[in-house]
């Protein structure tokens, strides 16, 4: 989809759609204002809108170059932010979907966002939401028509539109691509090909990458990578990215860690099928945002020193397969009990984590379709945020928090008390890998916290990864969360008085 930005009268713009959209009670305010045959067809179909959220009314102006006129509602003009934004942008292109337009313009409502947020929202909204993968169809859909222009009609403020435009064309971009890895066949991102396709990416933006084999993971004593990995027919990979900018204004790198399990069995520990292994080509959701993340990093030329880090295997009961009572020497030497196959994600995760000590980095995230209870707290468009609790906890979390708001990719915090830890004790070895059915995130998070020596951020985002159905900009399928919930974040970060 091309997107470009123009400062054209609306009566000029020669396009199949037009969308126009205004919050409740101020609709006949913006047809005066358009005026002219678009204004004027506005304003006779008006009797029929309210303006409320996602609402969409469809009119044809008796003259002037756009076919069609589009109004959408925002919602009460107080409530009008980045997500109202994206839900109307979605709605819009729904509409041109059901008309089949593929030349539509947008236009930048008035609202207490400025023209850069405005115009990067709308842009995802619309792009996130026109999203279809379609790869392994034989036949094309011949009900869905594709916009290949996009016109964002910026008013007066056209270069602090074009900004907002671009990036919230290349964060959807690479949003799509996490979409894209989540939705492949579990046969075409072995982990094998799952490091392919990350340095045809690298060579793409312009990232360095850096694909170790099973000897490499040996030699790094990755006891929990390799322990999941014995069940499995091909290799572990451990998949590292670098982003280092000549004009960094870090030396010490932020560093991504996203769990990349290509496919999950639950190993000897085996799950069902029906909503639960059928789903589990998504298991690598986190490593897909990290990726995804990366490349809108890289595209943005971010100034700022980041390394991606992932670990990938399936988890299957193979032969060899690890069992319920094994332990398992961690790449930090220390020794973990396993009582569970399933929870296998952990495993990885820690050996990755306890391995980016190296870099000695300012901060680490960790994303991961971790746990189940994660679902059953907050559902599917919430994943949970934690951290070590210490004094730095709130200055960690806050900014966090903050792009998840402007991003729409939702967190919230959940405890990490020390006495939860003590679920995690063992006879035998240093640590469990589960803990009892009580908190299943929190103790989850409380493993990884053994791995960690500097600030770390633990993002477990099984729910919002994968839908069963659809929501306004987000497809039934994988979402692509957490990439624009990390972008947002390292742009904010890159600025030194946000470090």
């Amino acid at each position: 989809m091309k997107v470009s930005v123009t400062t054209l009268s609306l009566q000029d713009l020669d396009v199949d759609l037009l969308i126009i959209p205004v919050g409740r009670s101020l609709a006949r305010a913006r047809a005066a204002q358009i005026g002219g045959p678009v204004g004027e067809a506005l304003n006779a179909a008006l009797i029929d809108f309210e303006g409320d959220l996602e609402e969409t009314l469809l009119c044809y102006p008796a003259s002037g170059r756009a076919r069609r006129v589009a109004v959408v509602g925002l919602g009460y003009p107080e409530n009008i932010d980045r997500e109202a934004l994206r839900r109307a942008a979605a709605a819009g292109a729904h509409m041109a979907m059901k008309t089949k337009a593929t030349t539509v313009a947008l236009c930048l409502p008035d609202s207490q966002l400025d023209s850069e947020a405005t115009g990067q929202s709308l842009v995802e909204g619309y792009m996130l939401s026109s999203y279809e993968y379609d790869r392994y169809k034989t036949r094309p859909n011949e009900e869905r028509t594709i916009t290949e222009r996009l016109v964002l009609h910026a008013g007066r403020d056209e270069k602090s539109a074009r900004r907002g435009a671009e990036r919230g064309r290349i964060e959807a971009e690479a949003t799509i691509t996490a979409r894209d890895l989540v939705n492949l066949s579990p046969h075409d991102k072995t982990p094998t090909l799952l490091g392919k396709i990350v340095e045809r990416f690298g060579r793409k933006y312009g990232y360095e990458v850096s694909v170790w084999d099973k000897s490499d993971i040996e030699k790094e004593k990755m006891g929990g990578l390799l322990g999941v990995n014995r069940g499995s027919l091909e290799p572990p990979v451990m998949i590292e990215m670098t982003w280092k900018p000549s004009k960094a204004g870090n030396s010490r790198p932020v560093v991504l860690v996203g769990k990349g399990i290509v496919f999950d069995t639950g190993g000897l520990s085996l799950k069902p099928t029906k909503n639960s292994m059928d789903h589990m080509k998504a298991d690598m959701a986190g490593a897909a945002a990290v990726i995804g993340a990366m490349e809108a990093i890289a595209r943005l030329d971010v100034p700022l020193y980041v390394i991606g880090l992932i670990p990938a295997t399936d988890n299957r009961p193979g032969q060899d397969a690890y069992v319920p009572g094994d332990v398992l020497r961690m790449h930090s030497g220390m020794t973990v009990e396993v009582l569970n196959t399933d929870a296998e994600g952990r495993l990885i995760l820690a050996d990755a984590l306890s391995y980016a000590k190296l870099y000695r980095p300012e901060i680490v995230f960790d994303l991961a379709t971790l746990t189940g209870a994660q679902v059953v707290a907050l559902g599917s468009q919430v994943a949970a945020v934690m951290t070590r609790e210490d004094s730095g906890a709130s200055e960690r979390l806050e900014p966090v928090m903050e792009a998840a708001e402007r991003s729409g990719d939702l967190l919230h915090p959940m405890p990490m008390h020390a006495h939860y830890a003590e679920a995690l004790k063992s006879d035998v070895a240093d640590i469990k890998n589960i803990g009892n059915r009580e908190a299943g995130s929190i103790t989850a998070a409380k493993f990884l916290e053994n791995f960690v020596d500097y600030p770390w951020v633990h993002i477990d985002m099984a729910g919002p990864s994968f839908l069963k159905s659809e929501l306004p900009y987000r497809p039934a399928g994988g979402t692509g969360f957490g990439v624009r919930l990390l972008t947002e974040f390292i742009r904010d970060y890159a600025h030194p008085k946000k470090r």
